[in-house]
C-alpha cells in the first residue's frame, strides 16, 4: 500500500525496494459564475488565436470527436479530447445540445462539463461548467476570425440568432472590431428580441437594435455571425452586400445548415479545421453531396491565416465566411486559462478524488 509522507505532501510506493514518489494533487472544482469571472472575451480571443496557431503548427493533438446523436429526445451529445503541446493544455470536454431542454426542462440547450488534467501526470486537476465557457470559446472564435478576416473599416454588425449561444457573439464582435451599430434578428417573439438588445446595449455601451427582418440585418451589415438552430438556411446570396465578413456558426451537424449553398460558393470559404467541416459542417456537407462544391473550394484554416501561411482577404469587395464546427482545442485551452487563474486567485473548491 502506498504510504502518504505529510512533510513532503507526496505518496511514496514500495516497489521492488525501490521508492517512487508520486505527485498528490486535488482536484478543483470550478463552477459557472468562477469560470465567467476568470475568462473575459478579451483573454478568450487572444488564448484561442494562440490555439489555432498551434494546431496549424502541428503541435497540436485534436481526435475527431465522438458524437452520438439520440433523435428520439433531440439530443447531440459529444466528447472532445485536445492536447496541446507547446501551451500545455490538456483535456476533454463532454458536451451535449438537447434543442427541447429550454421549453421541457427549464434547463440551456447546451450543457458540458471539461475536465483539465496535468500534462507531466494525467492527473485531473479540474472539473469545470463547460456551458458557459461553450458560449464564450464560440464566440471568441468567431472573433479571432473577425479580428483577422473582417474589413478594418467596417461599423455595423448583425447577429442572426438570439440565444444563449448569441450573447458571447455579440461580446466578441465588440471586442474584435470598432463597431458603431448591432442589429438582432431572431425567430423569437418580438418583444424577447427587444429585452436581449436593451440588456446588451446597456452591457456593452454600444448601440443593439432589433432587425425588422434577416435580409434587413443581412443587407446593412459589415460582419454578419450566424448562431441558430436553423435547420435549412435562413439568409439568400442576394443579400450579401460586397466585403462583408460572415461567421457561420450556428449549424455543426450534417444535414442542417444556415447559409445557402449560394452563399457556400460566392465566398472564400475559411474553416476552423477543414476536415472536420467537411465531416460536421451540414453549410458545406451539403453543396458537395449537391455536386456544386468541392473541398478544394476551401480556401484554408483560420490558423493558417494568422499564421501568413495562406492569405486571408485580400481586398474590400470579397466576401469571407468562417465557418465553425467547434474544436476541442477552443474548449480546453480556454479551460487551461481558467484552471491557471483559479490557482493564482484562490478560486474553486479542493475536492480529492482518492479518498
Amino acid at each position: 500500500m502506498p504510504h502518504y509522507d505529510s512533510e513532503r505532501g507526496t505518496f511514496l510506493y514500495l516497489s521492488n525496494q525501490i521508492f517512487e514518489t508520486r505527485i498528490f494533487r486535488v482536484t478543483l472544482l470550478i463552477n459557472r459564475s468562477d469560470v465567467q469571472r476568470l475568462l473575459p472575451m478579451s483573454k478568450a480571443i487572444d488564448v484561442l488565436e494562440a490555439a489555432f496557431v498551434e494546431l496549424d503548427a502541428g503541435s497540436a493533438e485534436m481526435p475527431d470527436r465522438t458524437v452520438i446523436v439520440d433523435p428520439t429526445v433531440r439530443g447531440w451529445i459529444a466528447y472532445m479530447p485536445a492536447y496541446l503541446k507547446s501551451g500545455g493544455a490538456l483535456g476533454v470536454k463532454a458536451v451535449t445540445v438537447y434543442k427541447g431542454n429550454p421549453e421541457q426542462f427549464g434547463l440551456p440547450t447546451t450543457i458540458g462539463t471539461i475536465l483539465v488534467q496535468d500534462k507531466q501526470t494525467g492527473v485531473v486537476v479540474a472539473v469545470m461548467d463547460g456551458g458557459l465557457l461553450t458560449g464564450i470559446r464560440t464566440g471568441a472564435a468567431s472573433g479571432v476570425a473577425t479580428r483577422h478576416l473582417a474589413r478594418k473599416d467596417s461599423k455595423v454588425a448583425g447577429v442572426l440568432g438570439t440565444g444563449v449561444m448569441a450573447r458571447g457573439q455579440i461580446l466578441a464582435l465588440i471586442e474584435a472590431a470598432d463597431l458603431d451599430k448591432i442589429s438582432v434578428y431572431s425567430r423569437s417573439d418580438k418583444s424577447a428580441q427587444h429585452v436581449f438588445a436593451d440588456e446588451f446595449s446597456e452591457i456593452t455601451g454600444v448601440d443593439i437594435c432589433v432587425a425588422a427582418s434577416a435580409e434587413a440585418l443581412v443587407r446593412e451589415a459589415d460582419i454578419v455571425t450566424l448562431i441558430t438552430s436553423a435547420t435549412e438556411p435562413i439568409v439568400s446570396s442576394s443579400w450579401w452586400k460586397p466585403g462583408t465578413h460572415i461567421n457561420g456558426v450556428g449549424s455543426h451537424a450534417r444535414g442542417i445548415r444556415e447559409l445557402d449553398t449560394a452563399t457556400v460558393q460566392m465566398a472564400k470559404v475559411i474553416c476552423d479545421q477543414k476536415q472536420a467541416c467537411l465531416n460536421e459542417a451540414g453549410d458545406i456537407q451539403i453543396p458537395v453531396e449537391e455536386g456544386v462544391y468541392s473541398s478544394d473550394d476551401i480556401h484554408g484554416e483560420l490558423g493558417s491565416v494568422i499564421n501568413g501561411t495562406i492569405t486571408g482577404r485580400e481586398n474590400d469587395e470579397e466576401i469571407t465566411l468562417f465557418k465553425s464546427v467547434g474544436l476541442a482545442i477552443q474548449d480546453i485551452s480556454c479551460a487551461s486559462l481558467v484552471y491557471e487563474q483559479a490557482k493564482e486567485q484562490g478560486v474553486g473548491l479542493e475536492f480529492d478524488f482518492t479518498r
